[in-house]
């Protein structure tokens, strides 16, 4: 919900009513990312919907849209610890281009945290990593921060 909300409403409605406002989008339809699934138990989501719909990157100077070409946009990943670093992630991102695809969506992008200073914290790169989006078939189509590439998928 971090981005689908301005920031003020985001911290007041943090918890409980983040997780309700989710709850009404999912059963609103349709749905607001994909999921991964280790047999019948929920591994790993991915986030995506058209550019639009997430106010926070209407506001970044660094994000800022690259031309009017409509987008849909990859805003977060999550996978369970014990099942990170065996390619769930790009699993899901490739089911995110596949689920966007067919609602229409010509080009997919991605905004991940490229920390070329060293290893960072797993809660830091819940937008991915730049090597997860180019294994999914994406390039850097900008970079107006050293550590904030917006990579995208025309397909």
């Amino acid at each position: 919900m971090a981005w689908r909300l301005p920031h003020s409403k985001w911290a007041v409605q943090k918890g409980t009513r983040n997780r309700n406002a989710l709850r009404k989008i999912v059963k609103a339809g349709p749905p607001p990312g994909v999921l991964a699934y280790a047999g019948k138990q929920p591994i790993g989501w991915c986030a995506l919907a058209p550019r639009e719909q997430y106010v926070a990157l209407e506001r970044s100077r660094v994000l800022a849209p690259l031309d009017a070409k409509p987008v849909w946009s990859v805003s977060c990943f999550f996978v369970e610890r014990s099942f990170r670093k065996r390619g769930v992630s790009v699993a899901l991102l490739k089911a995110a281009v596949t689920f966007a695809k067919q609602r229409g969506a010509r080009i997919v992008e991605g905004y991940p945290y490229d920390y070329r200073a060293g290893k960072m914290p797993d809660v830091f790169v819940w937008t991915g990593l730049p090597g997860t989006f180019v294994k999914a078939g994406f390039s850097e189509a900008a970079r107006r921060s050293p550590t904030r590439p917006i990579l995208r998928r025309v397909l």
